[in-house]
């Protein structure tokens, strides 16, 4: 029982720790390449496609990531999650194929393209595992996005998957805490 009260307290205390603004020196001189995906909130469904929402992007965690739902609701749904690792984007992305390979941005990354190359991951042998070795993200509008994801398998290269897509719902950010 006092583990529980403690457990509990714990998260109040920590609840309350981060309810409001982060905190000092906290914050970060902003990078192009990750407040660009920052500004790609909203539903964006395939060029060419139906009008069924192929991703969704949003932000969270007081504006520290940037959370993409590839295909919500369907059953290869996958969510790749960005966040900064000092001046370079890093992802991690929760594939469909069970597996979490991490990748980082290549130090040219800039407003109008960016480039990940594979670092790592769980649940994956590189050298034999099927898994997304690398992504490029190439902005070609306001509300226009190409998106194209290299696969890997026995430690090659295979047919790259490319996704034109185009912004359906902009989505406002939240009100930031005061």
């Amino acid at each position: 029982m006092k583990k529980m009260v403690l457990a509990a307290a714990m998260t109040v205390v920590a609840t309350s720790a981060y309810a409001g603004e982060p905190p000092k020196g906290a914050e970060r001189p902003p990078v192009p390449a990750f407040e660009k995906l920052k500004s790609l909130v909203g539903d964006w469904t395939m060029v060419g496609g139906d009008d069924h929402i192929a991703a969704n992007w949003r932000v969270t965690a007081h504006g520290s990531a940037v959370v993409e739902t590839l295909f919500p609701g369907a059953p290869h749904e996958m969510v790749t999650v960005y966040t900064l690792h000092g001046k370079e984007v890093h992802l991690t992305h929760y594939c469909a194929a069970g597996n979490q390979p991490e990748m980082n941005s290549d130090k040219a990354a800039d407003d109008k393209k960016i480039v990940f190359t594979f670092s790592g991951g769980v649940g994956i042998n590189p050298k034999k595992d099927m898994h997304m070795h690398n992504a490029s993200f190439t902005f070609t509008g306001a509300d226009s996005l190409r998106e194209e994801w290299g696969t890997f398998t026995d430690g090659k290269a295979g047919e790259p998957k490319v996704f034109e897509l185009k912004r359906v719902v902009t989505v406002a950010p939240a009100p930031a805490a005061k």
